[in-house]
């Protein structure tokens, strides 16, 4: 069966501080139908944000954020499990961080739990491990984090369902005349350098820290698909009918 990673960001699982229920059970129902056709393990954002709706910390501050991520893991979690349950999916939680992919014992390890999981009907559903990791031992956001998993278990496409469509040619909010691009093969290093702006003051990432995972895969000999997560139908166009009406593919040129 073929291997695939879903990645979905906190602007699309949350709203004013709480988990959005209605989009994350969208995002669990089309998981559910993945899982017909498709090995999937899920990489999510949200715990800082649904760690907020518990204790109002500031999450500038690293001591508040991850008291915020400890609070909301368990919060998320839970959210996950009910929603998963409808569809009679077990679930399994696994907290990395970047010093998991530097040791190849860690990664073994990682792996082989991953494997066991789908083996057996699991969903893995990872995080980065913010509670007790420090600064240099962090991804920093769950785009990095989601390539990297996506590379290590040898996904052949990681999709990454954002507050945007795809990868435009400019800024789409400013310009109205903004195309999205289809595909990309090559991804230019200065855009690699630019700053993230997030549009979500819980988000971490933004489309700069997307190119970077595109990147990365694309380097990797894999494919990365950036798509709508507040609306799901270009996400299930492409995978479960193949056709590819919106969101952009990142894959390596075809020799």
């Amino acid at each position: 069966m073929n291997r695939i990673v879903i990645k979905v960001g906190t602007a699309v699982l949350t709203q004013d501080n709480n988990i959005a229920k209605e989009r994350m059970l969208n995002l669990v129902t089309l998981i559910a139908k993945l899982r017909e056709r498709y090995d999937v393990v899920l990489v999510t954002s949200g715990a800082v944000a649904a760690g907020y709706s518990a204790l109002k910390l500031d999450k500038r501050k690293q001591i508040g954020k991850k008291a915020l991520a400890a609070a909301g893991q368990p919060i998320l979690m839970t959210a996950y499990k009910k929603k998963f349950d409808i569809y009679d999916i077990t679930t399994a939680q696994i907290l990395l961080t970047e010093d998991d992919f530097d040791s190849r014992k860690r990664t073994k390890m990682f792996q082989e739990i991953i494997d066991a999981h789908l083996e057996n009907g699991i969903l893995p559903i990872v995080n980065e491990n913010d509670i007790t990791s420090t600064p240099e031992q962090l991804f920093g956001d769950n785009d990095q984090l989601s390539a990297n998993v996506a590379h290590a278990v040898e996904s052949e496409l990681l999709v990454i369902l954002s507050d945007i469509d795809g990868y435009y040619d400019k800024n789409p909010q400013e310009f109205k005349d903004a195309k999205i691009y289809k595909v990309v093969n090559e991804i230019p290093q200065n855009l690699l350098a630019d700053i993230s702006t997030p549009n979500n003051e819980f988000a971490t990432g933004g489309i700069v820290t997307k190119l970077k995972a595109a990147d990365f895969l694309i380097k990797n000999g894999r494919k990365m698909f950036l798509c709508n997560g507040f609306n799901l139908s270009a996400a299930e166009s492409y995978l479960l009918e193949g056709k590819h009406i919106l969101g952009t593919l990142f894959e390596p040129k075809k020799s």
